[in-house]
């Protein structure tokens, strides 16, 4: 199976039969990532250096002004879209195959999880897996230590306070904290105060 039909199956968000074709494209590019991320965290390496193994992890995914501050970790790489000027700070773990995409200016705090996979809820059926892509806007900060659950898309300019679970949709320009992230206060913008 190639990368791209890969990709394509996964955007449907329909199941993935354990031990299917796609299931393993999954396992193979899982350990091309395990490769890419053990390089990525086992030594320093200069911008530079991290943006091109960056590249390669996300096959082109990120640009000429992505920062991150190793270890990253991720099960996949493939299915990682990154915008201009995004910062991914130390220990985050990405989930992938479902689709992540992260908007221009987004900064991404330490100890973030990033999932888009669910398991199907038969036992019998319980190592399918269903994936659901997440979807983070412009200049979004998620704190620390937060996790984004499979299917949620976090708006424009939104704030995610440290260590909450995200299960829902967060507005453009809102500040959620908590478990689950609940709305705590919505963002007056500079231009819009004057």
């Amino acid at each position: 199976m190639e990368l791209a039909e890969f990709l394509e199956i996964m955007a449907t968000g329909e199941e993935v039969t354990a031990g299917s074709e796609t299931h393993l494209k999954m396992h193979e590019l899982s350990q091309e990532a395990l490769r890419l991320t053990a390089e990525i965290n086992s030594s320093y390496h200069t911008p530079d250096e991290l943006r091109a193994l960056i590249q390669s992890l996300t096959n082109g995914g990120c640009g000429d002004d992505f920062g991150l501050f190793p270890p990253f970790y991720t099960d996949c790489g493939k299915n990682i879209r990154l915008g201009k000027g995004v910062f991914i700070n130390a220990g985050c773990q990405f989930q992938d195959q479902g689709g992540i995409t992260i908007g221009d200016g987004s900064l991404i705090g330490p100890k973030t999880v990033i999932a888009t996979l669910n398991h199907d809820m038969q036992p019998h059926k319980r190592a399918n897996l269903i994936p659901s892509p997440v979807r983070i806007g412009t200049r979004v900060w998620i704190g620390a230590n937060c996790t984004i659950l499979p299917g949620v898309t976090i708006g424009d300019g939104a704030v995610v306070a440290a260590g909450a679970v995200v299960t829902r949709d967060v507005a453009p320009n809102t500040v959620v904290g908590g478990v689950p992230a609940k709305v705590i206060k919505m963002i007056e913008s500079q231009e819009e105060a004057s």
